[in-house]
């Protein structure tokens, strides 16, 4: 291990890629504790101390800068919904995203560009949403007697926070070392890790009778085992595939010959990643998003009660809307069918099964099992941590959500692999490397 870390360093082009995402990293943190401009940042002291479970995955996902209320306190979350909205309309929604998708790199390019579009008008929205929400829902105001030029001015602000994070991503794809706006959500995560623990220690081990300390010291640890089995699981369903062997058959074309090679196809497991996850949270939390603005009606209050996904119902519908969503989206990104013929046309099957439709429905049955089994891991992974935190005592606040640990590990696991195959290509071993 402590060998392949140094081999990372006598990597030149590689260093120089690490380095380069570091400072980047470094600038993203300052940021996230930069003021917006003419904000009592004093009101949202409120905020937190409310913690609000949706108000709490949005400071997590931004790094805290939410409850600071800088110029990223909206995080990247535009970015990703734009993406997600493309990315779904390319899938034949809209004939022209469709067919920039098939065009490779060009078709790419302007797909992004679109992506780039969609943020900024979301950004806008979620600038405006954010502003008007938190000046009138709580009793101090973070701008008194508040315009709607006020209000344009602060969603300006939190979107250009959201381009300039959008372009810090692009720049740790394109020099660093990959997945730039993966790994910005992955430091913000982290970034909350030490408050965390700090909460944890102050909520547990300060200010307790010395007949409890020891108690309280044993559910420590139990959490800290608790979190690492977790860590551990994660992984091992995360590397698992299915490989569906394929055989092509030999083809003569003038005096060459073609095929004759035995491949597999790899079905991952839990092939929709993580973002099953995070459209359960966006559309459980829409409702309750809503209610808090109406605090003190009998149907808000129902709601905020009720829905969250740490109590009964709204743990029911989390679990629904996580196993749907992983099979809507795998199946979008593989069609079967397709798929199929495309095996047809180049002269490939599937040992023992017969080419076109009969391949397609066996494609179909494994895919539907396979798939089966990733949507129950993600929805136990999800749910876990909550029922973890809930039977230890722990606070809403250090409650590590599902969707926050699928992607630390998942980008972990995505960043060591890059950095593996550079080691790998350059002769040297890689982490995981046999």
């Amino acid at each position: 291990m402590f060998k392949t870390v140094s081999n990372i360093w006598k990597v030149e082009d590689l260093r120089k890629r690490i380095l380069f995402t570091l400072f980047i990293l470094i600038v993203y943190r300052i940021g996230a504790f930069i003021p917006v401009p003419g904000v009592d940042k004093d009101v949202f002291k409120q905020v937190d101390a409310a913690s609000g479970e949706m108000f709490g995955l949005l400071n997590t996902f931004s790094g805290g800068a939410l409850y600071q209320f800088s110029i990223f306190a909206i995080g990247i979350t535009p970015y990703i919904t734009a993406s997600i909205i493309v990315q779904l309309l390319s899938m034949d929604v809209i004939p022209k995203f469709a067919e920039w998708a098939k065009e490779g790199e060009n078709g790419k390019r302007k797909l992004a560009q679109i992506t780039r579009y969609g943020t900024v008008i979301l950004g806008l929205v979620q600038g405006f949403a954010t502003a008007i929400g938190f000046n009138r829902q709580y009793s101090s105001k973070m701008i008194p007697d508040a315009t709607f030029v006020d209000y344009l001015l602060i969603a300006i602000i939190l979107t250009a926070g959201v381009s300039f994070l959008m372009w810090l991503g692009e720049q740790i794809t394109e020099r660093g070392i990959g997945n730039g706006i993966s790994i910005l959500i992955f430091a913000a995560i982290i970034a909350g890790i030490p408050g965390h623990i700090r909460t944890i220690y102050q909520d547990q081990l300060v200010g307790i009778e010395q007949s409890q300390l020891f108690w309280n010291i044993g559910k420590v640890a139990l959490i800290l085992i608790g979190i690492i089995a977790i860590i551990v699981g994660v992984i091992f369903v995360q590397q698992g595939i299915r490989k569906i062997p394929v055989q092509y058959a030999k083809r003569v074309v003038g005096r060459k010959m073609y095929g004759g090679q035995s491949t597999h196809i790899p079905m991952k497991v839990n092939g929709a990643g993580v973002i099953p996850v995070i459209f359960a949270v966006s559309l459980i939390m829409f409702p309750i998003t809503i209610a808090q603005f109406f605090t003190g009606k009998a149907w808000a209050n129902w709601t905020i009660n009720n829905l969250y996904y740490d109590e009964p119902l709204g743990m029911v519908l989390y679990i629904l809307l996580i196993i749907g969503f992983t099979f809507f989206y795998t199946f979008v990104q593989i069609n079967p069918v397709q798929m199929a013929d495309q095996m047809k046309k180049n002269g490939g099957y599937i040992p023992g099964i017969r080419p076109g439709k009969p391949t397609s429905s066996y494609l179909t049955r494994v895919m539907s099992r396979i798939t089966l089994s990733g949507a129950i891991f993600l929805a136990v992974i999800s749910i876990l941590p909550i029922a973890f935190g809930s039977a230890f005592g722990l606070p809403r606040t250090v409650q590590l959500g599902g969707t926050s640990l699928l992607i630390v590990i998942g980008v972990a696991l995505d960043t060591m692999k890059q950095i593996e195959s550079q080691l790998i290509k350059r002769h040297y071993k890689g982490f995981i490397n046999k």
